[in-house]
């Protein structure tokens, strides 16, 4: 059975659900340290511009070192009908706006105070609108008791996952051999980014990757799944 993990992002780019769709089983790790800067809080879709951010802004100072599932949103700033705009702006004439832009709009108009609530919801959706029915579990429910390369192989024996699905990136800090160790077979994802139909494009061309994969889903719609699947 295989199994990958990863920390519960902003509106996800493609390679996420890539890994989700190619895994047998999924863990959002909600209980590990929040790191500011990354994709925890934020992403990036195109406009006719270029590649711009849509930032979550979270409450941090004083706070010292958090986990993902303890970060509060800072809704002092109009961030919500920021986000919604600058959708509304990109994707607008997208072939498939109007069958997912009234869920953005739904979840903008809900007061949001946990971060990781939002990022899993959205990314649920998204899940769902891409037929992809992995098993999803949630770290925090697991009772993981470990760190590090060892936090993964006590999820994988929790689950009974004989393979662990790591992204590209898990080679920098992976303990490969404890995984040999405990008798699970660790792989790397593998992922060629598809190119797709982009609202902005210059005759066809001009393909920016890298997106959130509200990109894909807006201009692909039901055949995102496909593109997922051919993207090895």
């Amino acid at each position: 059975m295989v199994l990958s993990v990863h920390q519960p992002q902003y509106i996800p780019w493609i390679g996420y659900f890539h890994k989700i769709l190619t895994s047998d089983v999924f863990v959002y790790l909600d209980n590990v340290q929040y790191k500011p800067r990354e994709f925890q809080n934020r992403n990036r879709i195109r406009t006719k511009d270029g590649p711009i951010w849509l930032s979550v802004p979270v409450v941090t100072k004083g706070l010292g070192r958090q986990n993902i599932c303890d970060v509060r949103i800072d809704n002092s700033v109009d961030w919500r009908q920021e986000h919604l705009k600058s959708i509304r702006a990109c994707y607008g004439r997208a072939d498939f706006f109007a069958k997912y832009f009234p869920f953005f709009e739904d979840i903008y108009k809900k007061s949001w105070d946990s971060l990781s609530e939002l990022n899993i919801e959205v990314t649920n959706y998204m899940l769902k609108e891409m037929s992809i029915s992995t098993d999803i579990y949630f770290e925090s429910k697991l009772g993981i008791m470990s760190k590090k390369t060892d936090r993964i192989i006590e999820i994988c024996g929790k689950l009974k996952a004989d393979d662990y699905l790591s992204g590209i990136g898990g080679k920098d800090y992976l303990e490969e051999d404890k995984f040999a160790a405990s008798g699970i077979k660790l792989t790397y994802q593998q992922f060629r980014h598809p190119e797709y139909r982009q609202q902005f494009m210059k005759d066809g061309r001009d393909f920016m990757p890298y997106m959130s994969a509200i990109d894909l889903l807006f201009n692909e719609g039901p055949r995102s799944r496909d593109m997922l699947k051919a993207a090895i």
